[in-house]
Formats: structure tokens, C-alpha cells, sequence
């Protein structure tokens, strides 16, 4: 279920987890929130934010390690014979094929919604993106734990902005300022553009997964077979934004979209 911590993306994780604690370090060193409380003896706050990095750091690695939903054999033709039947398939208007490709790299026939990636050398199951943050792809098994870690991301870092913004101290010049302030202000700066690209990827990826697709199928429908037959607002997949939202976050285990993508099409025979 999860790759070899020391394979590839070593750097990636080491840069990724000595940043975030760094950060975590001068949030505590300067003269923040953080500290006052600290040296006060309140220890609530302290040992909250502590945890939230200790959950964010976890979850980068849980999703980074975890297996994305990788194809490693043909088994994936059972569960397809299963979910749709040759009659069924008949029934299918023809500009729906429900044929399965054959991955030209890895030789694997390819369930639907799959695609081969380049970088991890495997076709994966319901694929979103190969994200380079992670050296990971995202797939049908890590994406629901990828939206988590970039919700809990984004509540450390609004929090870690909010606790630097308290620890800037006041200077009669600008130079004396800079001198003060100047590493708070950098990891601050940094904080906040994290921030932004933080909130943009939770913000596309939630607006995706209400409509029930990939980032593959958004950006790529044009080539992708079983898509470029629809309609320009046409989603084979799209079942309502709760059924969407419930069926990604609360429903576990393998889908057959063979068989989603045969309903919708039944609907409007």
C-alpha cells in the first residue's frame, strides 16, 4: 500500500518537512503569540498549532507513500465482465464505446477513467494528476486523502500567517525594522504564497470533485475517448453535487465506472 520512503522523491520530502518545521521554529523563536503564551505558561494554543503541523506532516506523507491506485495486472477484466455485460454494451448508443485500450507502455488493459503515467511508470486507477509537491500521482486511492492534507495545509499556514503578522516589532527606522524583522518577514512572505497556491488547488480540486471529475478529464477531454464523444457540458459521471461529494469523501473501494458511465448513457437511449 505505501512506496519505500527512501525511493523516489527522498529530496523532495526531506525538503518539504525540514521547511515546514524550520518555519514552525522561527514562529516559536520570534517575539509571536506563540511565545508569549509559551513563556506565560499557557501551553493550550502552542501544543494545538504543534499537532495541526505534526497532522499536516503526516497526511504529506500518508498521500506521498501511499499507493495511488496503481493497475499491476489484467484482474481489472473480471471486475469489468462483471460491472457490464455484452448485452448491456449493445444497448450503449455507439458514440458511447465502453472498449477497454490496452496501455501501450505497461501492456495492461486500462479500466476506465485510467491513464499511464510517465513518471511513476503505471497506468492508475481514476487519475487526477502526477503532482510534483508530493512525487506521487494522484489516483483513485489517495485523492480523497489529498484534498484532506491540502485542507489541513491550508489551516496551518492561514495559522501560521496570523502568528507571524503578531510578531513583527516595531522599529524608528526602516533599516532597524528590516534588521528586526527581516527573517520573520521572509517566512511570513513565504507563508502567504504558499497560502495562495494552497487555497487554489483546494478550491479547483473541491469544484472538480462536485462535478465528479478528474483534472485529466477537465484539461484533456478533447483526447480522452470516452469523453470527446460528449457533449461540451455533457459528464457521463455526474450523479448531483451531494451523490459527487458523498460518493468521493464516504464511499470506499473500487468503482466500476463501466458500469456509471453505461447507466448514464441507458438514460438516454
Amino acid at each position: 500500500m505505501f512506496k519505500n520512503v527512501f525511493g523516489s522523491g527522498f529530496l523532495v520530502r526531506t525538503a518539504h518537512v525540514i521547511l515546514t518545521w524550520v518555519i514552525t521554529l522561527i514562529l516559536f523563536l520570534h517575539d509571536t503569540e506563540l511565545r508569549k503564551q509559551e513563556e506565560t505558561g499557557h501551553f493550550v494554543q502552542p501544543v494545538l498549532f504543534v499537532l495541526l503541523v505534526l497532522v499536516s506532516v503526516l497526511l504529506y506523507f500518508a498521500v506521498s507513500l501511499m499507493d495511488p491506485g496503481f493497475i499491476l495486472s489484467d484482474d481489472g477484466d473480471l471486475q469489468f465482465t462483471l460491472g457490464v455485460t455484452e448485452e448491456q454494451q449493445d444497448m450503449i448508443p455507439p458514440t458511447k464505446s465502453l472498449r477497454q485500450r490496452r496501455c501501450g507502455h505497461c501492456l495492461l488493459q486500462q479500466p476506465m477513467r485510467s491513464k499511464h503515467c510517465q513518471t511513476c511508470q503505471h497506468c492508475v486507477r481514476r487519475y487526477d494528476h502526477h503532482c510534483p509537491w508530493i512525487e506521487n500521482c494522484v489516483g483513485e486511492r489517495n485523492h480523497r486523502w489529498f484534498v484532506l492534507y491540502l485542507a489541513v495545509q491550508l489551516l496551518v499556514l492561514l495559522w501560521g500567517l496570523h502568528i507571524a503578522w503578531t510578531g513583527f516589532s516595531y522599529a524608528p527606522t526602516w533599516q532597524l525594522w528590516i534588521r528586526a524583522n527581516g527573517i520573520l518577514l521572509a517566512s511570513a512572505m513565504l507563508v502567504a504564497l504558499l497560502s495562495l497556491i494552497v487555497l487554489l488547488l483546494l478550491g479547483s480540486h473541491l469544484y472538480l470533485v462536485s462535478l465528479n471529475t478528474t483534472t485529466w478529464e477537465f484539461m484533456s477531454r478533447h483526447r480522452i475517448s470516452y469523453l470527446k464523444h460528449c457533449g461540451a457540458d455533457e459528464n457521463p459521471f455526474d450523479r448531483g453535487t451531494f451523490h459527487n461529494l458523498w460518493g468521493f469523501f464516504c464511499v470506499w473501494g473500487t468503482v466500476v465506472w463501466e458500469q456509471v458511465y453505461f447507466r448514464e448513457g441507458s438514460d438516454q437511449v
